[in-house]
């Protein structure tokens, strides 16, 4: 279809999903990056996220990953106006609120339909200054608009596409089976006036002969008088930052170069093991290791076990002193010391970091409050000892992108990051850094240089507060050199390790994903909805 409308494209559209997972945040990237490559000026927005992979804004917010990823597919500023309210799951029964970036208040479950009341006003004026600033706004929504209990606050749904008056495609995951249903039965959950709002469907993750689909197609065509935009096939070894779902061994649904990199055939490979806390965050840091062609990563779950590796990380943590419980209550802690008595090294970073101290204090209940720890009463928990630093978390949370210069392995190679945390950590251990840092702010330039985490005196053990580690190609490397430490690899194997460029993978990915929705998809007719913004009532 080619459109022959002279008309300025400006306008919204909306996609939501029948389920969670169903494609909506990969679909956003993609019609970005279209957009983007026919000179459209086009933004993503998600008005509420709920995800524990979050990105520092340059405007010095947080953001969900997603939305980071949306405006690198778009090619705009990482602002808070992106992603204007984040919830940050801290226990099974209460989330942090982030609103236009910055941590506002705590919410019980059960508080949850407040949210409309506490955060609809900033979604809102977030939403129209990108009108201001874009020719199109595509909008993610959150979860499915079909569940009934929340449809009263809705902001991240219905409510929001009623409110800003924006048509809506639906997407719907066929891999998972049963999508006619979840297509059609979410449709007619709706009101009259969110049914009308729903211009076409997408089918993501379509695998086989099209013309196997066709009868069913044309059965939704016809059932529900609505279009089918397109049908995606499943696409899999895409390279791009997971919302925040983590892969375990139980997940069937993964492609295999989604679940474990095994690594390639040559020499050196790096074993890595990654234990998943119950509130582990930002790990999106790993993504870069799983496309290494020199690194085996396992990510091991509860019951798992962490032996057998060159190198162990800590990752991020929401609730730190909680999920250290649980990492000694699965015998982790043993293995851990284990694994340093035979050479193996150890990385902690943000949360994880914290916990290789010796001491984390949360004298203000900041995560005591969420969840049950072994000495709550106290707060206080005795860390791993295994770096002389102590940590007391406090109310201002630190949020900053971040460059310098990595210092392990005796030397100084160049490193970017970002860092998010709560945490304020003091003691010996920091007079050997883990990296020399300036800290890079939109409007005030290069800060005063300072030192981030620790090494150990024996060289072993690491930590740090920089997430976005391995996507710099040269520290990625460096890192991966420290890590074979005493393995017994040789030095002509240990210069074979890839210093491999993240971004570069992240970009090609994103094209990749944005041709397949060129060639499956009816990108014209998404672009004359936009621009009629006539929404049937």
């Amino acid at each position: 279809m080619t459109s022959t409308n002279d008309t300025p494209l400006k306008g919204t559209l909306m996609v939501q999903g029948t389920t969670s997972d169903a494609g909506k945040s990969l679909c956003v990237t993609a019609l970005c990056r279209v957009l983007a490559r026919r000179g459209i000026s086009v933004a993503p927005f998600k008005p509420q996220n709920m995800a524990l992979n979050s990105a520092v804004t340059d405007d010095g917010g947080e953001i969900g990953r997603a939305q980071a990823l949306q405006a690198v597919a778009a090619g705009v500023p990482l602002t808070t106006d992106l992603n204007p309210v984040l919830l940050k799951p801290a226990s099974d029964m209460t989330s942090q609120v982030i609103i236009n970036g910055r941590m506002v208040s705590d919410l019980e479950a059960k508080q949850f339909g407040n949210i409309k009341a506490l955060a609809f006003d900033s979604v809102l004026a977030a939403y129209y200054r990108l009108t201001h600033q874009y020719d199109v706004v595509l909008v993610e929504g959150a979860g499915s608009p079909a569940e009934v209990n929340l449809r009263a606050n809705d902001i991240a749904n219905m409510g929001f596409a009623e409110a800003v008056d924006c048509p809506v495609l639906l997407i719907s995951d066929i891999d998972r089976g049963g999508v006619f249903a979840h297509l059609t039965g979410t449709v007619n959950i709706l009101a009259p006036s969110e049914q009308a709002r729903i211009k076409g469907f997408i089918i993501n993750k379509f695998r086989g002969h099209l013309g196997l689909l066709q009868d069913g197609l044309d059965w939704l065509e016809n059932h529900t008088q609505r279009p089918v935009m397109g049908v995606v096939p499943y696409l899999t070894g895409l390279h791009l930052d997971a919302e925040d779902a983590i892969y375990q061994p139980s997940d069937d649904s993964a492609s295999d170069s989604d679940k474990v990199n095994s690594g390639s055939n040559s020499v050196p490979r790096i074993r890595i093991k990654i234990p998943v806390l119950p509130r582990i965050s930002n790990h999106t840091d790993f993504e870069p290791l799983l496309a290494h062609p020199n690194v085996t990563l396992e990510y091991v779950p509860e019951g798992g076990s962490l032996q057998g590796a060159d190198l162990i990380i800590l990752p991020g943590s929401k609730n730190v002193r909680a999920d250290l419980d649980f990492f000694r209550a699965q015998g982790w802690e043993t293995q851990l010391l284990r694994h340093l008595r035979y050479g193996g090294k150890v990385l902690g970073i943000c949360g994880g970091f914290q916990m290789l101290g010796s001491r984390l204090a949360d004298p203000l209940g900041i995560e005591s409050a969420y969840a049950e720890v072994s000495q709550a009463d106290s707060g206080e928990s005795s860390g791993l000892g295994l770096l002389k630093i102590s940590t007391t978390l406090a109310p201002e949370k630190q949020l900053k992108q971040v460059s310098g210069q990595l210092l392990v392995n005796d030397q100084e190679t160049d490193i970017t990051g970002y860092e998010i945390h709560c945490g304020v950590s003091s003691g010996p251990g920091l007079n050997r850094p883990f990296a020399t840092l300036k800290t890079t702010q939109s409007a005030e330039g290069f800060d005063t240089a300072e030192f981030d985490g620790a090494i150990s005196d024996d060289g072993q053990v690491a930590g740090t507060y920089l997430h976005g580690l391995f996507e710099h190609p040269q520290a990625s490397q460096a890192l991966l050199q420290w890590a074979l430490g005493n393995s017994g690899v040789g030095e002509s194997d240990r210069t074979q390790i890839a210093a491999q460029d993240w971004q570069q993978k992240r970009e090609a990915s994103i094209d990749r994903l944005a041709d397949a929705y060129e060639e499956h998809l009816d990108i014209e007719a998404i672009i004359e909805l936009i621009r009629s913004q006539h929404v049937a009532s």
